[in-house]
């Protein structure tokens, strides 16, 4: 089979003459082979594709161009380029631009934070951001709109909670939104009120609209600055594909502008938002699997079932462990999220859909169960974005369904201070709960949910390892049964992403034929101790066989 493998690609060398050629070599490279891990020296590029991987001499007996570029990785490890499954473009563009609040370990400093930004920024209208987690505070409590006063009381603020879930306003921008004691809450959402049924200044999941729409749009050139921000960001980190979770009308096009001219270094998997009027306008002529060199797909819609756990907002069977009768939110009805998939799935799209609670992963079971029934065919790959907390019983219809479960393991690490909390001991069982779906033969492909997470992947190949935060707790892992290895980590965040994606035959590993994405990092992700794994630097990005990014430290 090897010495067939290189007669055809001797013979492809052959047809293909007068062209440059690139030989990465003295490299430790990692690829997967269909279930194996491969271990490899050199890398032979042609036309932004694999020609071939092996060992140096054997591969330099396959040349045969008139140049060939030559790059000495000097025993780096180079391994194909990371696909985040699940990311947010915009989002981490727009957090680039505006205040980020993330990581934030008590409300004191976050407004100090926002004091800051506010006076060294005094031509903005609003101020906009992002990031804020109540449950990493001291005070572990909602903030409320005379918070924000206090700091910035004549101008209006508007702050998305880290998961985007929840948003913080003060008195300023609630008055503008004209909300009220009268206002109430919208299907799916929640104002948060006080005992006299006043606003407080927070506000759940579609409640977040009250604000939003009195929120200024950003222009033209603000979007095409977040994007290449964004861009910027992901090669840095070694992202060469992110699956993009909502995309609409305009970004489209924006995307579609960008990479007719080249200024796409990143590989976008787009998923239309909702099944209203957006799905119906990107979806007139189908599904899109591969445009301008692969760099753009749009053939995924992207649904909600529920809000996140940290603000109570995702939906459960039974109530919050710690907060008797609040069950959180269902978005839609169940006949309502049965259509919407239905009407995805019937046009030929697959169908992506946030749930986080176990009522809203039963709920969107059983509305893929009845979409695929009504269009039954082979390989739809419908997908659960995040698949957070499961029922226990629940878990097996992943299989039976054919159901990917696109999860992000820093949520696992991010949550575990309050997850237990939410949802008690016994249904603990059934969150992140990894190893157990991986066992039951379950896709998972990872990503990291930015800008609700960090988008460097190293953190997350570390979570989905240890089970552990930054600081190496808790000592044993978090539920460490639930752990994955190195290899299922690697494969979840390139060849199962690609999957996840209909990709895995032009992305997700290092065979012939497929784009050359890869990256060179500096220590080697099969072998460096665990506590060093987040803490990998990436030296290189490669895009289609070219480098895309390369850092201050060069490969000494």
């Amino acid at each position: 089979m090897r010495f067939l493998l290189l007669s055809l690609i001797f013979f492809g060398l052959n047809c293909t003459q007068n062209t440059e050629q690139k030989l990465i070599f003295n490299a430790n490279g990692y690829t997967f082979e269909s279930d194996t891990l491969r271990n490899f020296e050199a890398l032979l590029i042609q036309d932004g594709k694999v020609l071939a991987i092996g060992d140096e001499e054997e591969l330099r007996g396959l040349v045969n161009a008139n140049s060939l570029v030559e790059v000495d990785v000097e025993g780096h490890t180079l391994i194909p380029g990371l696909i985040d499954a699940h990311g947010h473009v915009m989002g981490l563009g727009y957090q680039e631009l505006q205040i980020n609040l993330s990581g934030i370990n008590s409300l004191a400093e976050t407004l100090e934070r926002l004091k800051a930004y506010a006076e060294a920024n005094p031509d903005l209208e609003w101020i906009i951001g992002r990031g804020w987690n109540q449950t990493l505070w001291e005070e572990n409590r909602f903030p409320t709109a005379q918070d924000l006063d206090r700091v910035i009381p004549d101008r209006p603020v508007w702050l998305s909670r880290v998961d985007g879930h929840a948003g913080w306003a003060n008195s300023k921008a609630m008055q503008l939104a004209q909300v009220s004691t009268d206002t109430p809450d919208p299907e799916g959402g929640k104002i948060i009120k006080d005992e006299r049924g006043r606003p407080t200044g927070v506000f759940i999941d579609a409640a977040e609209g009250y604000v939003q729409q009195v929120v200024p749009e950003s222009n033209a050139q603000e979007q095409a600055m977040a994007l290449a921000a964004a861009n910027n960001l992901l090669r840095s980190y070694g992202v060469t594909s992110v699956h993009d979770a909502g995309v609409g009308i305009q970004t489209w096009e924006m995307y579609q502008d960008f990479a007719e001219q080249g200024k796409l270094d990143v590989r976008i998997y787009g998923m239309i938002s909702g099944a209203g009027s957006t799905f119906d306008q990107l979806s007139e002529q189908g599904p899109i699997n591969g445009a301008y060199d692969d760099f753009l797909a749009l053939r995924s819609v992207k649904l909600y079932a529920d809000g996140a756990l940290g603000s109570r907002g995702a939906a459960l069977l039974n109530d919050y462990h710690d907060e008797p009768g609040n069950k959180g939110l269902l978005f839609v009805s169940q006949d309502e999220m049965n259509a919407m998939a239905e009407k995805v799935v019937g046009k030929g799209f697959q169908a992506n859909i946030h749930a986080i609670g176990d009522a809203a992963n039963r709920q969107v079971l059983d509305a893929l169960a009845y979409a695929q029934q009504q269009h039954p065919g082979p390989d739809q790959r419908n997908r659960v974005e995040h698949a957070q907390i499961i029922e226990w019983d629940d878990i097996p219809r992943f299989k039976d369904l054919d159901i990917i479960a696109s999860m992000q393991p820093t949520h696992a690490t991010s949550d575990k201070n309050m997850a237990e909390d939410r949802v008690g001991s016994n249904r603990i069982k059934g969150a992140y709960a990894w190893q157990t779906l991986l066992g039951q033969g379950t896709v998972i492909a990872s990503g990291s949910d930015f800008p609700v997470e960090s988008a460097n992947p190293f953190l997350g190949f570390y979570a989905a390892i240890t089970r552990k935060d930054t600081q190496g707790n808790p000592l044993g892992g978090w539920y460490a049964n639930e752990a994955m290895t190195r290899e299922q980590t690697l494969r979840s965040f390139t060849l199962d992403a690609a999957y996840a994606g209909f990709q895995e035959d032009i992305l997700g590993s290092l065979e012939a034929g497929k784009w050359a994405d890869f990256i060179i990092i500096d220590r080697d992700l099969m072998t460096v101790e665990d506590s060093q794994l987040w803490q990998t630097k990436v030296l290189q990005t490669w895009v289609a066989g070219k480098q895309v990014f390369s850092s201050e430290s060069t490969l000494e």
